[in-house]
């Protein structure tokens, strides 16, 4: 048989890959002749599960009759043979309500976003926050809690809100803080992090009499608070419904899994790799090259900021048995709806 499939070969591939989806369990030629009415035998069922277990498309674990694809049979079936069903009107205004709530701080929206993709996939939601460093200013305040102790807060034009406390080696009152506030704020409105500071310095070398001390304190509290480094975070939400999967009763690989979730600093890096990416990308298995989520798939789509801009990532992370039909419509439409949330958060 060549490595290309006749129609026989696929239907017979796509219903042993939609039984063990459906299933978990290995798919007999009884069962696939008995279901899914192909017109062949169990026999010819059976030769042509041979032939594709020949050519890498399918495995017959331990001594069981029945097979289970291989990520080479997942990875034909998505790219050949999957067909995406489209999300029903209750999905998409579910995914809306989410998306669409006032009044949630930003790290809570993005954490209900995470719900929902966990909630309607049966799987993991993994959401991906904004790059901070590349948010336009809106707003910024330091606020005085004690002697050398001061709250930082940046409002992000998109409405990300980041906040840190940070230590100063001078003792700032509250009417110091509320000048370089009002300074900044009318000043550098509108401009990145990495802008806001460069047209510091600027200002710093210019003969500016009036503002040489502001200056230096606003540029020395504004290093404190916001250094370059992106400190991404990522939104993990439905973590049990993971380890609810048989393929994750092995307790070894249950715990490489949730080391995973907990540290999070994998996850980060492979979701900002795959931030430039546009449309939603399907990762399956070791296509992820990541050990700590072996077996598992991932979905991922990007979201944008109003000038197109891809900004974040969002998906869905479950076994290699994923219902990929489901999902993929599911990440898409959210992704969708994060950039229309971000966009319209500017205006």
């Amino acid at each position: 048989m060549s490595e290309t499939l006749n129609e026989r070969s696929r239907k017979i591939l796509e219903a042993i890959i939609e039984d063990h989806i459906a299933s978990a369990e290995p798919v007999g030629s009884r069962t696939i002749t008995r279901r899914h009415g192909l017109g062949v035998s169990p026999a010819t069922v059976r030769n042509v599960m041979s032939d594709l277990e020949e050519m890498g498309y399918l495995v017959a674990p331990h001594t069981s009759s029945g097979r289970i694809p291989t990520e080479k049979g997942y990875r034909f079936y998505i790219d050949s043979l999957l067909q995406v069903r489209a999300l029903s009107a209750q999905q998409k205004e579910r995914i809306r309500r989410y998306c669409r709530r006032r009044g949630l701080h930003a790290d809570e929206l993005l954490r209900e976003i995470g719900r929902v993709l966990s909630n309607l996939s049966h799987y993991t939601g993994i959401v991906m926050a904004p790059q901070f460093t590349a948010s336009v200013f809106r707003h910024i305040e330091f606020v005085r809690l004690s002697q050398g102790r001061i709250l930082a807060i940046f409002v992000a034009e998109n409405g990300l809100v980041q906040n840190k406390i940070i230590e100063s080696d001078e003792d700032l009152s509250r009417s110091d803080l509320e000048e370089m506030n009002n300074y900044l704020n009318r000043t550098y409105t509108g401009m990145s992090l990495p802008e806001l500071k460069k047209r510091l310095v600027q200002e710093m070398s210019q003969d500016k009499a009036l503002y040489d001390r502001l200056l230096r304190r606003s540029m020395t509290l504004f290093n404190a608070a916001f250094t370059e480094e992106d400190n991404r975070e990522v939104f993990i939400e439905g973590v049990s419904r993971m380890f609810e999967q048989p393929e994750f009763s092995d307790l070894s690989r249950m715990k490489r899994l949730f080391k995973a979730f907990e540290q999070k600093s994998m996850l980060v890096e492979f979701l900002d790799k795959c931030r430039e990416s546009q449309g939603v990308r399907i990762f399956i298995g070791s296509e992820t090259e990541y050990r700590e989520i072996e077996g598992c798939s991932l979905i991922t789509a990007s979201y944008s900021s109003a000038d197109g801009g891809t900004i974040g990532t969002l998906g869905v992370i479950g076994p290699t048995r994923m219902a990929y039909s489901q999902v993929i419509p599911i990440v898409d439409y959210t992704a969708q709806l994060m950039s229309q949330l971000f966009e319209s958060a500017k205006e």
